[in-house]
């Protein structure tokens, strides 16, 4: 339950601060709205006439998986879909940044000490 809840203040949370340029914005209204909760899980969705969109659904353990997305103020669909379960919350999406590829000198280094494990300490002998 916890982590519904926390997935639910992401998704609200993400919505809040998505930008509002478009006048209509302000007097969106719901187009549709489900929600089935029960002892084995939970379903939702949400869609709004300014394109805002939101599903989950949710298992007895915890786990959830969903999607929420909304129209940006350049007119760009953005669409996230995320998992949350013991590994933490993992979203992906074209528009989650993503870490810089890792230098060549680097990933080299990485190879070689991989390669090359340091040799057992032996405890010394007073």
């Amino acid at each position: 339950m916890f982590k519904f809840v926390m997935i639910l203040a992401v998704v609200g949370v993400a919505t809040a601060l998505a930008p509002v340029s478009r006048s209509d914005d302000v007097h969106a209204d719901v187009v549709s709205r489900s929600d089935d909760v029960r002892a084995d899980g939970f379903d939702s969705s949400l869609h709004t006439s300014n394109g805002i969109e939101q599903a989950a659904s949710g298992d007895v353990h915890g786990n959830i998986h969903g999607n929420f997305a909304w129209i940006s103020p350049e007119g760009e669909h953005v669409d996230i879909k995320y998992v949350a379960d013991e590994n933490g919350y993992q979203p992906s999406g074209a528009w989650i940044p993503t870490p810089p590829p890792i230098p060549e000198a680097i990933a080299r280094a990485l190879v070689w000490l991989q390669s090359h494990p340091p040799a057992p300490e032996h405890p010394r002998h007073h």
